[in-house]
């Protein structure tokens, strides 16, 4: 599956290494970190405001995070991230360590 991706809501970068990198996202409703996983980074998500909600499969699942509470989704696990409900979210996304990768998938043809 080929795209071209364009960042969701607001980025700011808090800190850009080889092997680690740290970003504040904020989403509006509607808005989305659509399907993807990572060959060996870790994703971790830590609700500054509103709701998170991380999506993922093998095996499906979803996780909601209130302000202060956050999840790791490992290295080879599909997953998203939207806000829940009617309002933005606002998070930290912490990916590494290890070299960045981003493989969009369709979670409809996904085969672990």
């Amino acid at each position: 599956m080929t795209e071209t991706y364009v960042r969701a809501g607001n980025v700011s970068w808090i800190a850009k290494g080889s092997d680690v990198g740290v970003q504040e996202r904020t989403l509006l409703p509607g808005q989305e970190i659509p399907w993807h996983y990572h060959s060996a980074i870790t994703d971790t998500t830590y609700c500054l405001e509103g709701t998170v909600s991380i999506e993922m499969l093998d095996p499906a699942e979803r996780v909601l995070l209130a302000v202060g509470e956050r999840h790791a989704v490992p290295s080879q696990r599909p997953h998203r991230i939207s806000p829940h409900g009617d309002h933005a979210c606002r998070f930290l996304l912490i990916q590494g360590v290890g070299v960045y990768d981003r493989h969009p998938i369709d979670p409809r043809q996904w085969k672990a």
